[in-house]
């Protein structure tokens, strides 16, 4: 096995060992659930979610600075999974970072991540490449944020009798990239670590601006060997492939200088109204409160709507997820259905498609209405019904017929009965193509568009 590759299978085997989370000041507030409206923006003080001490790093200063992408606050992040290397630490030094950008409502919004300069040499021409890591489903409470999970590893929590876990599962296609030379910068996306407001999940136009603006901030970092001539790829599967996918097609408009060359869009939920009908019932039914909750967020206009449709019980459930990681979701909430939750026992879907303003709302968050920016790979699984197999190559298929270069790839496995493993297995198995085809398309290899034989594959 080359050296490159046993750096991420060793660091892999570390966090599986066992990384712990360390305890941290308390909240001085006391409080843990946050409404659906913006919250002001608090002093610079830990506050706690689920039990979960979340660094003073996170919380947002009252002002921000004016440009997209500009640094607000950097620091030292020590990685739960490291070794020590000749030169340094491996897989490569890490720095937290917030860095401002713009919501949807054109509001400026505070975003936290973190960036790994690696250790490994680039090899390939030109100057060292950079990726923006888009992470998949976290959760909706600060505690979930990726940046976090890599300092720790595994998070653990208990508070007011809510117990809460979180693992940084993107560490390994992270530490992927590092292996090959690769920098890469993470975000936490909006609300999602910066403690000020609720992250705002699936939205389209706050994850890519989240994206496009971490390249932005990484250029504003010391000592790394980013320049203005680094080439940059996205990467990201699930909601992640969501955010890679709406920043790609946002760049020439919101960031062209940004020197996008391809990016990485494993399961994109591009149709959310597909998507939503899809997911209830499975194990991961608590992403509809989470979309609910940061729809809200959004567009507090839709307030009445929910609160019309939504009896107690349902108000509860959104306000208890809104403080919930993806594990603590699938713990409590595996296999329920969203007409619980209602006043009159449809379904969320179903709620959606009689309500025009939902549907228009759901109409705005659709990916694949504009050409993508550089080359895009689009992977789904054929087997996928969590985050349907068909949506996504819709998508596809619409880039392509805007001119877009695409690479579609579907992943062929067997149907397990399981929503969840059926959408988490080609995460897995094709993650390592994946970051092949990236580094290659980094490295100014050539890809060649497979738009006319998409009518073709299934």
């Amino acid at each position: 096995m080359p050296f490159r590759t046993r750096i991420p299978t060793v660091l892999l085997a570390a966090i599986l060992a066992g990384a712990g989370a360390a305890p941290l000041p308390a909240r001085a507030d006391g409080g843990e659930s946050r409404g659906a409206a913006p919250l002001p923006a608090r002093a610079a003080a830990a506050v706690t979610s689920r039990g979960v001490a979340i660094p003073a790093f996170y919380t947002p200063p009252a002002t921000l600075p004016a440009a997209d992408g500009a640094l607000v606050r950097s620091e030292p992040l020590r990685l739960a999974l490291s070794l020590p290397g000749i030169t340094g630490t491996l897989p490569g030094t890490a720095t937290r970072i917030m860095y401002r950008s713009t919501d949807s409502g054109g509001g400026p919004v505070a975003v936290t991540g973190a960036y790994v300069e690696p250790a490994a040499p680039w090899l390939g021409p030109g100057p060292r490449p950079l990726v923006v890591l888009a992470p998949g489903t976290m959760g909706q409470g600060d505690q979930c944020s990726t940046s976090l999970a890599l300092q720790r590893g595994l998070v653990v929590g208990a508070g007011a009798g809510r117990t809460t876990v979180s693992i940084g599962y993107e560490i390994l296609a992270m530490y992927r990239l590092l292996a090959k030379g690769i920098a890469v910068v993470q975000t936490d996306y909006p609300g999602l670590g910066a403690t000020d407001r609720l992250h705002t999940y699936v939205n389209r136009v706050d994850e890519a601006h989240a994206v496009l603006d971490a390249a932005r901030a990484v250029r504003a970092l010391p000592d790394t060997s980013i320049t203005a001539r680094s080439a940059v790829g996205l990467y990201g599967y699930s909601q992640g492939g969501g955010a890679v996918a709406a920043a790609a097609e946002l760049q020439s408009s919101y960031a062209p200088d940004v020197r996008l060359k391809a990016t990485y869009a494993g399961a994109p939920p591009a149709n959310l109204a597909e998507v939503t009908a899809a997911i209830d019932g499975t194990e991961l039914v608590g992403a509809l409160g989470w979309s609910v909750n940061g729809f809200v967020q959004s567009d507090p206009e839709l307030r009445p709507l929910v609160d019309e449709y939504l009896g107690d019980a349902g108000r509860a459930v959104l306000a208890d997820l809104s403080t919930m990681c993806v594990g603590d979701a699938l713990l409590a909430y595996a296999g329920r259905r969203s007409s619980a939750w209602t006043t009159d026992g449809r379904s969320l879907a179903q709620v959606i498609a009689a309500e025009p303003r939902l549907r228009t709302f759901l109409d705005e968050q659709r990916i694949g209405a504009r050409r993508p920016a550089g080359v895009v790979r689009v992977a789904t699984g054929l087997r996928d019904n969590l985050v349907p197999h068909a949506q996504s190559r819709t998508m596809a298929a619409d880039w392509c017929r805007l001119g877009g270069a695409v690479v579609y790839a579907p992943v062929v496995l067997p149907e397990t009965g399981s929503p969840l493993l059926n959408h988490v297995g080609p995460l897995l198995t094709d993650q390592g193509p994946a970051v092949d085809w990236l580094s290659h398309r980094l490295a100014g290899l050539p890809a060649v568009s497979t738009c006319a034989v998409l009518p073709l594959q299934p």
